[in-house]
């Protein structure tokens, strides 16, 4: 069983493409993601949840990972996969 990934994002962001790829590249293959660029209400949320403005801003199951720079590190240092798998 794998974690539930969701992923705020915009159209033209090359870091939500970059975290996609990453993520696409470790066997996720379902990302929900919210477009705020298409809903100012979505942003608004997204700020409130994660007190930051600028995406990606990622969930893995309920553990906010942060932008793909946090998203990266954690690859690194090799807790990724068990975050993606659920553990």
């Amino acid at each position: 069983m794998s974690s539930r990934v969701v992923m705020y994002s915009t159209a033209v962001c090359p870091y939500c493409v970059m975290a996609e790829r990453l993520l696409k590249a470790k066997g996720v293959e379902d990302i929900e993601k919210i477009r705020v660029d298409l809903d100012p209400q979505q942003r608004a949320e997204m700020m409130e949840k994660t007190g930051r403005r600028t995406v990606p801003q990622i969930y893995i199951g309920a553990t906010h990972v942060g932008g793909f720079d946090d998203l990266a590190a954690l690859d690194r240092q090799g807790k990724l996969d068990g975050l993606l798998q659920g553990a």
